[in-house]
């Protein structure tokens, strides 16, 4: 009998899935919080607010 069993692989993919989806999560929170994307963030977030839809191109 193999050791690479459903169970075996099932697990694999699980923890596997997990770290993935953790290291994408942290990537996004730094890219997100980097000093250097402040100021675009903060004039994205005020964008709806705008009157002037000349400002939306």
């Amino acid at each position: 009998m193999s050791g690479l069993t459903y169970e075996a692989v099932a697990r694999f993919a699980q923890q596997g899935g997990t770290l993935y989806f953790a290291a994408i999560f942290i990537a996004g929170l730094i890219y997100a919080l980097w000093p250097r994307n402040k100021e675009a963030f903060r004039r994205l977030a005020h964008l709806p607010l705008e009157k002037d839809e000349s400002d939306h191109v």
